[in-house]
């Protein structure tokens, strides 16, 4: 589980295909405290260490992620959200994330409004994601608050600290992102499509 508070943007330093699979090597100075088989959120999916040393890791994407996310996108150089799973004795500072992204949106307008940044985003609708002003989203991997929502679109605020220290500085309008709704919000809309027909 994650929380949505990145702990460094890293750079993407090497991109391998192999058969369907996508070997990611990522420079990152949480590389030293890293071990084989850690869970860690990249723009918010989740994947697996397979190799490590002190100033970079390995972590692969299969096909279905690739899929599904915008990692299949990703170039040498770019920045990545990089979050480490949740200790079990840890603060929830943002809200429950799993890791799991739902589906990709793109984005549809930056404006800078006195030192702060609101992003625009729209998203092919579905019953199960829902969202509420002020509820919780999850935007490549960051922890945030929905602001006015419509049918198919959203935004959220971004504070000077956060958008220095992710890859938001470097979003702009038309690229693909990741979006994980909240799972409470999920299971409601779960419970009431089910009991709906019953």
């Amino acid at each position: 589980m994650f929380t949505g508070i990145i702990e460094d943007a890293g750079q993407i330093i090497g991109l391998e295909k192999e058969g369907s699979n996508l070997h990611i090597k990522v420079a990152s100075r949480l590389a030293p405290e890293l071990k084989i088989d850690q869970s860690l959120a990249h723009n918010g999916v989740c994947l697996t260490v397979v190799a490590c040393n002190q100033e970079n890791y390995t972590v692969t994407a299969i096909e279905e992620t690739l899929i599904r996310t915008n990692l299949g996108q990703l170039q040498i150089g770019d920045s990545v959200n990089l979050e480490r799973a949740m200790p079990y004795n840890g603060r929830l500072d943002g809200h429950i994330v799993q890791g799991h992204v739902d589906k990709t949106g793109q984005c549809l307008a930056v404006e800078e409004v006195d030192g702060s940044w609101y992003f625009r985003f729209s998203y092919e609708i579905a019953p199960e994601h829902l969202l509420v002003d002020k509820g919780s989203i999850c935007i490549n991997g960051v922890s945030l608050t929905v602001v006015n929502p419509s049918q198919n679109e959203f935004s959220v605020a971004i504070i000077p600290y956060t958008y220095e220290h992710t890859s938001f500085k470097q979003l702009k309008v038309g690229d693909t992102v990741n979006l994980e709704f909240d799972i409470l919000g999920k299971y409601v809309a779960r419970y009431a499509a089910v009991y709906q027909n019953a």
